[in-house]
């Protein structure tokens, strides 16, 4: 498992104070709230302030002080330590740990590798099969056993095919 991990972007400079707005890569925009410190780029951030509002978080930073500075942070990852994120529920991942992952069916057929996560009200998988991009909504029966250590996922393959789309 990877030490850090990815749990949002910098999407842009917000006023003239140096306040950023960030997209969330979690479940949740105020589960950003918890951090006091995150990383861009490798490089420490302190938080001095996080609000949420429409979905997204605006962080006003040490270091960062006006617009100037903030437009300079566009486009960032934002990462944290695994160790200081919160514990997940039973059945819940970060996606970090899945991206990677080989995707099979249950009877054992190779679908690819997990390529991308893209959230929406159900989180839309990509999988790469070697020749091309297969897009599935994560929908319910759909996974059958999730092995983060192993890097595998196991899908229905009924179910994968009644959803599955080809791009």
């Amino acid at each position: 498992m990877k030490k850090e991990l990815t749990i949002g972007e910098v999407l842009k400079p917000q006023g003239i104070r140096g306040e950023v707005k960030i997209k969330p890569f979690t479940d949740t925009a105020e589960d950003l709230l918890a951090f006091k410190r995150i990383f861009l780029d490798g490089e420490e951030y302190r938080v001095l302030r996080m609000r949420v509002g429409d979905g997204c978080v605006f962080a006003s930073l040490r270091g960062v002080p006006d617009r100037n500075a903030a437009e300079l942070l566009r486009g960032k990852k934002v990462t944290v330590p695994r160790d200081e994120a919160p514990e997940l529920p039973a059945g819940s991942y970060y996606i970090a740990d899945l991206l990677g992952s080989e995707v099979f069916t249950q009877n054992g057929q190779r679908l690819g590798v997990l390529k991308d996560i893209r959230q929406a009200a159900t989180d839309i998988y990509t999988i790469d099969t070697g020749e091309k991009e297969v897009m599935f909504p994560l929908v319910k029966g759909l996974t059958v056993e999730v092995d983060v250590e192993g890097g595998k996922i196991v899908v229905d393959e009924k179910r994968y095919r009644e959803v599955a789309v080809l791009e």
